[in-house]
């Protein structure tokens, strides 16, 4: 099993909002590099669910990948924010991942509570300046101490 984070606004999607429908696309990310993170996703993958751009950012859930990638539909979806007319159905640019709800964490382990430990987490992306990824693959170690600190 591989593990990521992969990160949210709460306004646009929170831990509660995946609670309550249990399994949810995780489309519109247009980033090839998370393109990529998504597509390595397999059925099972665990996933730390991660609130961004709120006033106190954080690790507040736990998902595993419920469906492996497939094309994500709302690329040819004139209607959807996150349309790409230069994307061929024959050829998709962007993919999806179906992820579903496990558990909401206890509390959330914020950034600074991450920050602190970046001696134990190593090489995490999240704590990289300027790293502003949607989705960020994690170590088996880094995925045990994070949980760790809730």
């Amino acid at each position: 099993m591989n593990h990521w984070l992969v990160k949210s606004e709460p306004d646009e999607f929170s831990i509660d909002a995946l609670a309550r429908v249990g399994v949810e696309p995780w489309s519109g990310v247009r980033n090839y590099q998370a393109r990529n993170h998504l597509r390595a996703m397999q059925v099972g993958d665990g996933l730390l669910f991660y609130h961004s751009s709120c006033a106190v950012p954080g690790v507040v859930g736990v998902a595993r990948v419920a469906k492996a990638a497939y094309a994500d539909p709302t690329q040819f979806d004139p209607r959807s924010d996150y349309h790409d007319a230069k994307s061929d159905p024959a050829e998709p640019r962007w993919s999806a991942v179906d992820v579903a709800f496990v558990r909401k964490l206890a509390r959330a382990i914020t950034l600074d509570e991450l920050r602190a430990q970046a001696g134990k987490l190593g090489d995490f992306a999240l704590l990289n300046r300027g790293n502003r990824l949607s989705v960020l693959p994690l170590s088996a170690r880094q995925w045990k101490i994070i949980l760790s600190l809730e």
